[in-house]
């Protein structure tokens, strides 16, 4: 995975004004916030303006040729704040946008649908770590023989060639912008980035489906999360997570300003806002939606098979879905699953009523001068 792109040649570039700036505070290696993100050596960085959060300056490096990906008129962009319900609706897009080819839907979705920020989201050092890791378990190549290519800067040398062969094994799970350039239309990109990250005229240009999600479920769903990648490897509580959560320090924090932008656009004719809840209330009439704003209608039998393929209880068993590739390649711990639960109204097993209350004021402070609004109620689902 390279820290720096290459220059993206589609033609006329446009600047990003954007800068990227360390959180003093996510610094220290003794500080509180680098003992509940100890896989954080970097700490996190800030966009301004705009605040967006990442994890690393290998993003930075990268954000104006990621801004400068361009885009098709028969793209799809499936945009969410994480665990938000991205990946069940990013394999019902696909499924649309493919004639609802069951068979192809075998292969990994993160090949079928790339995550456009993949390549950029890890800090080197645990780019190195992960590759290192790889290469000697999975390629049997001798620790002190792979350690010595490192210090010697051969890596840089034989990259190319080692990720051949772990994408043979693994496909071309994790794909850099010229590779993204390359690929076949249609494309369906997955992507946790804020609009104003993405190209300026993506929205005149692609169809994009935003998905939204209670956010007291978001949190519970992020916090394990946060547990089971070791990117993350967050060692904290549920109510510490909370807190950060709410304080926008978090990888691809803020969770308001990100939503509202996507609220403030849901009437542009090429850009569809899309509820969690109302997936799991309604995912046949959901599907129908979802297939009309992208001009794909599904028969009868076509629906069907959606519906029962879509299934949460399914989906989470889907092992094309599951990203069992993240073990491989040792982002993942070896406990837990990508897909857990998928309910609604979870939170209510988890937070306190003092957390819960902070949590409700925090909600009514952001959404007072909004109408925006989040079904509470829904009864869960398992």
């Amino acid at each position: 995975m390279p820290a720096q792109e290459t220059r993206n040649m589609t033609g006329g570039r446009h600047p990003l004004n954007v800068k990227f700036i360390p959180i003093p505070e996510t610094l220290p290696e003794d500080g509180q916030f680098r003992q509940d993100f100890p896989s954080y050596t970097d700490g996190l960085v800030e966009a301004s303006p705009g605040g967006y959060i990442t994890t690393t300056q290998v993003f930075a490096e990268n954000a104006e040729n990621i801004y400068n990906l361009k885009p098709r008129p028969d793209d799809v962009f499936v945009l969410t704040f994480p665990k938000s319900g991205t990946t069940w609706t990013q394999d019902l897009v696909w499924l649309l946008m493919n004639n609802c080819d069951f068979e192809r839907s075998k292969i990994p979705l993160v090949i079928r649908s790339p995550f456009l920020e993949m390549n950029y989201y890890v800090p080197k050092a645990l780019q190195e770590k992960y590759e290192r890791d790889a290469i000697v378990s999975k390629m049997r190549l001798p620790a002190f023989l792979v350690d010595l290519m490192y210090r010697f800067n051969i890596m840089d040398v034989v990259r190319p060639a080692v990720m051949k062969i772990m994408n043979l094994v693994v496909g071309e799970a994790v794909r850099d912008l010229n590779q993204l350039e390359r690929m076949k239309s249609p494309r369906v990109f997955k992507t946790h980035l804020p609009l104003y990250l993405l190209h300026p005229e993506l929205l005149e240009t692609s169809k994009v489906v935003y998905v939204a999600r209670n956010p007291k479920d978001v949190i519970v769903s992020y916090f394990h999360f946060h547990k089971l990648m070791n990117q993350h490897k967050f060692t904290g509580d549920l109510e510490s997570f909370a807190d950060y959560f709410m304080k926008d320090r978090l990888y691809s924090s803020p969770y308001f300003p990100h939503l509202l932008d996507a609220w403030t656009k849901r009437h542009h004719p090429n850009l569809l806002f899309v509820f969690y809840e109302d997936l799991k209330r309604d995912l046949r009439g959901e599907i129908l939606k979802i297939g009309r704003f992208l001009g794909k209608y599904p028969n009868e039998h076509q629906l069907n098979r959606m519906v029962e393929h879509l299934r949460i209880d399914k989906f989470a068993n889907n092992k094309s879905v599951n990203f069992e590739h993240y073990r491989w390649l040792n982002f993942m711990s070896p406990d837990g699953r990508f897909i857990r639960k998928g309910k609604t109204g979870d939170w209510k097993n988890h937070f306190s009523p003092e957390l819960n209350a902070r949590i409700d004021d925090w909600m009514k402070s952001n959404l007072k001068d909004t109408d925006l609004s989040f079904i509470t109620e829904l009864e869960q689902q398992d």
